[in-house]
């Protein structure tokens, strides 16, 4: 396998992941460079590498131009002097100079929302429109009418334990449960939060939180667990409405997907 079949290779496996990278591309060499014209590499979230565009310190300058290129979301094009006698740039004498396309890949994050009832809805439309790939879990064929949302957000017409055989998920990935009763909401919470999830939100009371942790305690669920649940779920901004209650689930959602840019 090539260079660039494993590259492409590579992608193909972080996008079935769902990961966010950058893919780096010289685009121009000059003189002596250690790799020419096409040579890639891939840049991870967590500033590993895959596949090298030359290595030394020409690349480590580019590792982290990528990353402020997946941090701001933004393509970088860049030249580097590897006959940097000066010491201005990479310090090297190597008597070239490289040109580099730097462009980050970004998932767009999925929400899962347990329940289409009159939270779900408004909180699906309105995640929706700030890029999060929504898919609604809803048993109740009425609510999960598909004319309900616009185009774009998936529906599930099934109860969560069937919903959960059709799920994978992912680290990345956010849930809200917003269903219409406090015991299904605890059967959810109980089966998601075993999972690493960027994000669990439930919706309800500082009462129906102490009720359904002290469930979840006994069911042998840890603090630090239960320590990842937002709830009450959205941010304190005095939301009454459906509409305005997802308002504040999005701003939280927005808040957390945004913290790691900071």
């Amino acid at each position: 396998m090539t260079d660039s079949n494993r590259i492409f290779a590579k992608i193909a496996e972080l996008q079935g992941q769902r990961s966010s990278f950058v893919l780096v591309t010289v685009i121009a060499a000059r003189g002596s460079t250690p790799r020419g014209i096409g040579s890639k590499m891939i840049v991870l979230e967590n500033g590993r590498i895959f596949g090298s565009i030359g290595g030394s310190a020409v690349e480590s300058i580019v590792i982290q131009d990528a990353l402020k290129a997946l941090k701001e979301n933004t393509i970088i094009r860049c030249t580097h002097n590897l006959n940097d006698l000066d010491q201005t740039d990479t310090g090297m004498i190597c008597g070239g100079t490289m040109e580099f396309y730097i462009e980050p890949v970004i998932t767009a994050p999925r929400l899962f929302i347990f329940g289409g009832g009159h939270c779900g809805q408004p909180l699906a439309r309105t995640a929706a429109q700030v890029g999060f790939e929504c898919t609604v879990i809803e048993d109740r064929p009425e609510f999960a009418a598909k004319e309900r949302y616009p185009d774009g957000i998936s529906i599930l017409n099934e109860t969560p334990e069937k919903a959960f055989e059709q799920i994978s998920f992912g680290e990345h990935d956010y849930v809200a449960i917003v269903t219409r009763s406090h015991e299904l909401d605890y059967q959810i919470l109980k089966n998601v939060i075993r999972n690493r999830l960027k994000y669990i939100g439930l919706i309800g009371s500082k009462a129906k939180k102490s009720q359904i942790f002290k469930k979840l305690g006994h069911d042998g669920i840890s603090k630090n667990d239960l320590d990842r649940v937002h709830c009450p779920i959205g941010l304190a901004i005095n939301a009454e409405s459906p509409e305005e209650i997802a308002v504040s689930i999005v701003a939280e959602l927005i808040a957390v997907k945004n913290s790691a840019k900071s």
